[in-house]
């Protein structure tokens, strides 16, 4: 004896999914950070029409000390025009993140970090940072940095930041160490910088599942 099946209902075939793009999820998407006395503001265009900032960027690119160990190639006006829009192009592509660290109270440059990309689909990426002489020995460097290691790692995905910087530039090792930036070894004359020769250089970086630095 034979039992008769009711049919069931046909249940609505779902679409495949297409699988995410790690590059999709790895996107630096503008934010400004709020650290109270300091704000950390994206470059873009809308800089271009502040004399002030511009003039900044010049003043950044004759300090000895930037023109150093961080020189960018800022000598007048229309090269921080360049500048900018260079750095405006990294944020509409995802690929950099270049912030203004600015004063609160009146909008003064005090320097500024740069998160950015070296192997985006594998989450790796590269911190710098540099500060003008006036926001020196206060933390600006430091609290800055540490904000846009925060993000990066919890907005874009990044699973390893590294910081590399001249053996000879001590503060900089100062501002990795502060910010929890393992020491991992010395690169041999791995960069050149301001002065035309090839340094060794510190290899410092963080992993996003490493525990955030005590606040000192």
């Amino acid at each position: 004896m034979s039992t008769a099946m009711t049919p069931q209902p046909s249940q609505p075939s779902q679409p495949p999914q297409p699988a995410q793009d790690p590059v999709d999820r790895r996107t630096f998407v503008r934010t400004t950070l709020d650290l109270g006395d300091v704000v950390l503001r994206p470059w873009g265009r809308e800089d271009t029409e502040s004399e002030e900032l511009l003039d900044g960027l010049v003043a950044a690119a004759a300090d000895p000390q930037i023109a150093l160990w961080n020189p960018i190639a800022t000598t007048d006006r229309a090269d921080a025009l360049a500048w900018l829009t260079a750095r405006d192009g990294a944020w509409e592509r995802g690929a950099g993140a270049a912030f203004a660290v600015l004063a609160a109270a009146d909008g003064a440059l005090l320097g500024n970090v740069t998160l950015r990309w070296v192997d985006r689909e594998d989450g790796l990426a590269m911190i710098g940072y540099w500060v003008l002489p006036a926001a020196r020995g206060r933390g600006v460097a430091t609290r800055a940095t540490r904000a846009v290691t925060s993000w990066g790692f919890a907005t874009a995905d990044a699973r390893r930041i590294e910081i590399a910087h001249a053996a000879g530039n001590e503060s900089s090792c100062r501002v990795a160490d502060r910010c929890g930036y393992l020491y991992e070894g010395t690169l041999r004359d791995s960069h050149r910088f301001g002065d035309g020769r090839y340094h060794d250089e510190h290899l410092h970086a963080r992993l996003a599942n490493d525990p955030e630095p005590e606040v000192s």
